[in-house]
């Protein structure tokens, strides 16, 4: 039996085209429910600090040292002849050889030392020493500028001494008092603004990142939203010094962003004070509090994860 083409081609098309037969329980797609979006939340802290205004203390060793280079200094000068410096005759001259009869020594702070006589290569300073004390060196230079009085001046009448103005002290009236929140206190060392938050933990200024400023302009806001616009600063650059990353013991889910928030992310920038103070009367942060600190002090007041995290971008001086 033979079987033509043209039927086996219909038949085929024929099932081709038919409709699968109906099922009688039709199972929906399989659709993956979508998980809230994981993210830290993103804040900008500022690191604004006062930088030292007057050199260190000196080491006690460096003292010594310092008074050892002064007097081999004038064991080396002393082959030169006065007449070298001054003429003779001159004011000058009267002037230098009054206070070497002071003196017993070319330089008076240096203490009592005579280069060519029997103690001469003893020019080391011994502990303990009272000419190493820096007040004692200013005392002594300080008389030694005194002008004597004299008889009777150009004009007839008794001349009065010479009034010498005194250093500015290196210790001043905000470190005597422990005045926390002046900016005249440790001129040694540099001061960093701490604020102290609503939950009363002491930080720097923070506040989150709003839509799409930077972390500079951030930082510049958040400068004026806490100490207001009456103090000059100035944000050093556009990229942090350091960062601090906080993690929640339970997620928090954000409604208004529709996100899960799993912690704190704060990325610290670098200001400087220039003039004025802060004021935080009208602060739009919450804080309760201020105070100008030290690194020493910072280490204290601070949580010891939150230390952990910017004591490397604090210098110790």
């Amino acid at each position: 039996q033979k079987l033509s083409r043209r039927s086996y081609a219909s038949a085929a098309a024929a099932t081709a085209e038919a409709p699968p037969p109906p099922s009688q329980h039709q199972v929906p797609p399989v659709v993956q429910a979508v998980a809230p979006k994981k993210v830290y939340k993103i804040q900008t802290g500022v690191v604004l600090s006062r930088p030292p205004q007057i050199t260190r203390d000196l080491h006690t060793f460096e003292k010594a040292f310092f008074l050892y280079q002064r007097r081999l200094n004038e064991r080396l000068a002393l082959p030169f002849t006065r007449y070298h410096y001054f003429t003779r005759g001159t004011p000058a001259y009267k002037e230098w050889y009054r206070k070497f009869k002071l003196r017993e020594t070319p330089a008076h702070e240096i203490g009592v030392y005579n280069a060519y006589g029997k103690e001469g290569w003893n020019d080391e300073l011994l502990v303990g020493a009272v000419e190493a004390d820096t007040q004692h060196q200013v005392d002594v230079m300080l008389e030694e500028a005194k002008v004597p009085k004299t008889s009777e001046s150009s004009e007839g009448s008794a001349a009065e001494e010479e009034v010498i103005e005194r250093p500015v002290p290196r210790v001043t009236e905000a470190d005597q008092k422990g005045d926390l929140k002046s900016l005249d206190r440790l001129l040694q060392m540099s001061l960093y603004l701490l604020v102290q938050n609503p939950d009363g933990r002491w930080t720097f200024p923070t506040a989150a990142v709003v839509g799409k400023e930077g972390l500079a302009d951030t930082a510049e806001r958040i400068l004026v939203q806490t100490g207001g616009p009456n103090m000059n600063t100035w944000v050093v650059g556009n990229a942090p010094i350091g960062h601090y990353e906080f993690s929640f013991s339970k997620p928090n889910f954000n409604e208004q962003l529709g996100f899960e928030e799993l912690g704190e992310k704060a990325f610290f920038m670098k200001a400087r004070i220039m003039a004025g103070q802060v004021d935080l009367s009208a602060n739009k942060l919450g804080l309760k509090d201020f105070r100008w600190s030290s690194s020493e002090e910072i280490e204290k007041l601070v949580k010891p994860k939150y230390w952990n995290s910017i004591r490397r971008m604090l210098p110790r001086r």
